[in-house]
């Protein structure tokens, strides 16, 4: 059976107080959590801080983006190897912000991905469509699209490596969420398209979370599906409560 994982992006909120009070009363309430990873993304500018404190505690850090360059003249940009130096596990790829508002193609989040497994850390790479393709009936095809593009080159070994995500791009901070069939649905696609690219075997292993306005009183319903393997949750990570309340429904799943 896949562990369930739950992710928390940050995004680019919360300052240096609040960060350091959240994680402290989150590693505290959580450490006697064994049934479900977990981990925690805040903006960079606190990793190094958030790393020492989530030191030897069971909540991962992740970083929201990398470079896919080593080291250079790269002007406010990170590398895998800064991020490792700092604690970090996980790193988030291809989020749908970074997609609309930065122009991170297919092929950018890919190279990133390569860099990110050959330095020893987990990507989280995240597909999903617009409202837009989904009205047009494009969902399949877009996220296909975006899978076969982003996990371009991978082996089999690298793919068991790398977290997906789903996120509706329609259901992200919209407080508006794709039901569980509709959620179940596309994962279930993922996971023939994973079948079709590299085994069945492979397929059944890979970690696909689903992302888009998930909180404490829609998670259980859509952690109960058979395809859906955690969240990476947005806005409900800001605040102890609703996290722990996704956490809660995750490890009632899998009790």
């Amino acid at each position: 059976m896949r562990r369930l994982f739950i992710a928390g992006n940050w995004k680019m909120n919360l300052n240096r107080g609040q960060s350091l009070s959240l994680v402290q009363s989150l590693a505290e309430s959580l450490r006697g959590v064994s049934e479900v990873d977990i981990a925690v993304c805040p903006p960079a500018v606190y990793l190094g801080e958030l790393g020492k404190a989530l030191h030897a505690t069971n909540i991962g850090l992740g970083a929201q983006n990398v470079n896919s360059k080593a080291e250079g003249a790269y002007t406010g940009e990170i590398s895998c190897s800064m991020l490792k130096d700092v604690g970090c596990r996980y790193v988030i790829l291809g989020h749908s912000e970074r997609r609309a508002i930065y122009g991170e193609t297919d092929s950018m989040v890919n190279e990133k991905l390569h860099a990110v497994l050959a330095a020893g850390l987990t990507p989280i790479v995240c597909v999903g469509e617009t409202l837009e393709q989904r009205e047009a009936g494009q969902t399949q095809q877009v996220v296909r699209s975006q899978c076969l593009g982003s996990l371009a080159g991978l082996t089999e070994d690298q793919m068991l490596k790398t977290v997906l995500a789903y996120e509706p791009v329609w259901a992200i901070g919209t407080g508006k969420t794709a039901s569980p069939a509709q959620a179940e649905e596309v994962h279930k696609d993922i996971r023939s398209l994973l079948e079709a690219q590299f085994s069945v075997g492979t397929a059944q292993k890979v970690i696909v979370l689903y992302g888009g306005s998930v909180k404490a009183d829609n998670a259980l319903e859509l952690l109960s599906e058979p395809n859906i393997d955690g969240a990476l949750v947005g806005g409900a990570s800001l605040k102890q409560d609703s996290f722990e309340g996704i956490i809660k429904a995750a490890t009632s799943v899998r009790k």
